[in-house]
């Protein structure tokens, strides 16, 4: 069937990392199979779809981004369908269904696609096929890969109905495509590991592997776990699954492996007559380059966790006027050892001072395709894979769909496509999504596999800059920007034989650590000859002090989560001397760590703020010291709850403020329980009703949080 007597449908994705950007394009990619033609586009670019006239089903694929907001490229959508001037049946013509990516570690889950959802309903837009709700926390695919399946069906009953003009049908279609995925209502969608019929798809090109792998049964295998011949006699061993080797059932199981995404880019090199040295990051209109003026170690030596004061000399930078509450995005490089053994593993160190030239092959069927933006036109090798490509990322699965296709050896080959199967879907997450494996540790694992760089280039996703909240006020050190962070280290595993450290924190750890002073010296001179680094003020609207400083407010923040009400604190002594006469309203702090003498974070600063009346309420618990009471608090929670009455009542009854900076997965989810227990607790009411008080108050943006997974 000629492409242009193929039924249409339109996708359309708003995509911060690449994530949901990628599900789009496979989506457009594998329409063809289905006998349709997809139109591809990204949120932002307006002029290549139009909402308001589309009569084909549309598909969004969108992700969430910090706390609940759109990704960049879908955040001039949102702001264009929530105006209030479009009326309730501006999209009563339009048919769509919504995935949504999120991670549940996070409270404001998959909101943006929530947000989107709602306005379109509110538009009068109908909806073709159930929305999905795609949990990071626990695995993209659970939702991802049932949702895939019952699409298509979906589509084409949509596109059947519109072409009979049937659209009293629509409800009938919804429900029958809502059939094709078990337990199909959004919640359990999430909660539940799904099982899917096996569908055989078509290869996509010659060297494509077949998507449906026969099962095989395993050799036995010697201690380094390799295949090696079986002997009639030899004893039964039972073998234990690993990052290179699976057990029955899987490595009898047939298999369904994801579709191979076409290669769209080809890479060539030019030698370059002047070595490159240096490398600006793009977008240098709001981008900075600032001298580091001061390292202080808040810690102890002997503390669990070495954290680290920076401030940085931003006098030359007018335009940073940042607020307390606003971060920055810290760009640091890759570093030098990994990108060197990279460079060594794809057999291109000769080539690393090689100018990268990147454009699209001609033969490439994929969809919209394009050379990624974040790329500069002529760049060095060495540079590129420093500064460019995420090299610390965990590969994906259409990553190591890929892979197959450059892997020699027949067992690894095997291996590679039961991590990318449906059926390997719980040894992807134990061994390579759990343990945060970097691409550079998979191909160590498999060392038959030699992809070329255009793959890298095509599916790693952009380095991207790490933020950290402001530990300061303007008001108080003029032309100065403070953080913190604590050097992360993460631990060793099959896939890693040796421990490591967080990339971002572990670069700065190494350019200040010869200039490290400790608190008792920081009056001293300012640590000598220390490196500037490239950053970008990040501002956020939400999470600032209340405009009336006459409001109650209730900060919560154990470890380096105390940084950015550091800043809030000094923001308010500045703002009572200047204005002695001002009413300002009660303020507390929750703070937590693990020992009073070593991780006790600006200690002095804060009692000194205790003294002055600028923190009326300072609770401090202490979790591994040995506490005399069983009753002692240990963290953060429990002195919420001994607070209970005086916290509630600020919040639900003084229209206080309640701000949360810290670890999402644990004590930002530990604090939420908390919060709703004393609700539940002070008003009397049920589970479900302390829910809707509670999500009234991130509504009214008086409970806000700044949290990291």
């Amino acid at each position: 069937m000629p492409s242009e007597e193929k039924p249409r449908f339109v996708v359309l994705y708003g995509s911060q990392k690449g994530q949901a950007q990628s599900i789009a394009e496979g989506i457009a990619e594998e329409a063809e199979e289905h006998g349709l033609v997809a139109d591809l586009c990204c949120l932002n670019q307006s002029e290549k779809y139009n909402l308001d006239k589309e009569r084909a089903p549309v598909v969004f694929v969108v992700s969430t981004t910090g706390d609940g907001d759109p990704p960049d490229n879908a955040l001039q959508f949102v702001k264009r369908i929530k105006k209030r001037t479009l009326s309730p049946d501006h999209y009563k013509h339009l048919l769509y269904t919504l995935l949504a990516l999120g991670d549940t570690n996070y409270a404001n889950f998959c909101n943006c696609g929530k947000t989107i959802e709602r306005r379109l309903q509110e538009l009068g837009a109908k909806q073709f096929y159930q929305t999905g709700y795609a949990d990071d926390g626990v695995g993209l695919e659970l939702v991802i890969d049932p949702w895939l399946e019952g699409l298509w069906k979906a589509i084409k009953g949509a596109l059947s109905n519109m072409a009979s003009d049937g659209t009293t049908q629509l409800k009938e279609n919804v429900e029958d495509s809502a059939k094709d995925i078990p337990d199909s209502s959004p919640l359990d969608v999430q909660l539940k590991r799904l099982s899917i019929t096996d569908k055989q798809k078509s290869e996509l090109d010659s060297h494509a592997s077949p998507l449906k792998v026969a099962g095989v049964r395993p050799a036995s295998t010697g201690s380094t776990g390799l295949p090696s011949e079986s002997t009639s006699s030899a004893p039964h061993v039972s073998l234990v699954a690993s990052l290179q080797r699976s057990v029955p059932p899987l490595s009898e199981s047939s298999l369904n492996v994801p579709a191979l995404s076409p290669p769209f880019l080809q890479v060539t090199f030019q030698e370059a007559d002047v070595v490159e040295q240096t490398f600006e990051p793009l977008h240098r209109e709001t981008l900075h380059q600032v001298p580091i003026s001061k390292a202080v170690q808040l810690s102890k030596g002997d503390s669990v966790k070495t954290a680290i004061l920076l401030e940085l000399d931003i006098s030359g930078c007018p335009s940073m006027n940042y607020q307390p509450g606003d971060s920055l995005d810290i760009f640091c490089p890759n570093r030098a050892e990994e990108v060197d053994q990279l460079l060594h593993r794809l057999g291109l160190q000769s080539q690393q001072n090689h100018r990268v030239q990147i454009t699209l092959r001609e033969d490439t069927k994929k969809k919209g395709a394009q050379v990624p933006s974040h790329f500069p036109q002529s760049i060095s090798l060495l540079l590129l894979l420093t500064w460019c490509l995420e090299i610390r990322s965990v590969p994906k699965k259409a990553f190591l769909r890929a892979l197959v296709e450059h892997t020699s050896d027949s067992a690894q080959k095997r291996r590679l496509q039961e991590l990318c199967s449906k059926q390997g879907a719980a040894d992807y997450n134990l061994f390579v999504r759990d343990p945060s494996l970097s691409v550079l540790e998979l191909l160590a694992a498999f060392p038959s596999c030699s992809p070329p760089l255009s793959l890298l280039i095509e599916l790693l996703p952009k380095l991207q800059p790490r933020p950290y909240s402001a530990a300061s006020s303007l008001l108080r050190h003029p032309g100065k920007f403070h953080f913190v962070f604590s050097v992360v280290e993460f631990p060793a595993c099959s896939g890693r034989p040796t421990g490591g450290r967080g990339l971002c924190t572990g670069w700065l750890f190494d350019i200040v650590n010869p200039s490290l002073v400790f608190p008792v010296q920081t009056e001293a001179s300012s640590s000598p000859a220390l490196p500037k680094i490239h950053v970008s003020l990040r501002p956020n609207c939400s999470f600032r002090p209340p405009s009336d400083p006459s409001v109650p407010v209730i900060m919560i923040g154990p470890g380096t989560g105390v940084a950015p009400f550091i800043g809030f604190l000094q923001q308010r002594q500045e703002e009572r001397k200047e204005k002695p006469e001002a009413q300002f309203g009660e303020t507390w702090l929750f703070f937590g760590c693990r020992y009073r003498d070593r991780d006790y974070l600006f200690r002095e600063e804060l009692e000194n703020f205790v003294t002055s009346g600028t923190l009326n309420h300072l609770k401090v618990c202490f979790s591994r010291e040995d506490r005399k009471d069983e009753e002692e608090p240990r963290y953060v929670q429990h002195n919420l709850l001994l607070c209970c009455q005086r916290v509630t009542d600020i919040l639900l009854r003084q229209n206080g403020y309640i701000y949360v900076c810290g670890d999402a997965k644990n004590m930002a989810k530990d604090v939420n329980d908390t919060l709703l227990e004393m609700i539940k607790a002070e008003l009397q009411v049920d589970q479900l009703e302390a829910m809707k008080t509670l999500a009234g108050l991130r509504e009214e943006k008086r409970y806000l949080q700044d949290i990291w997974a």
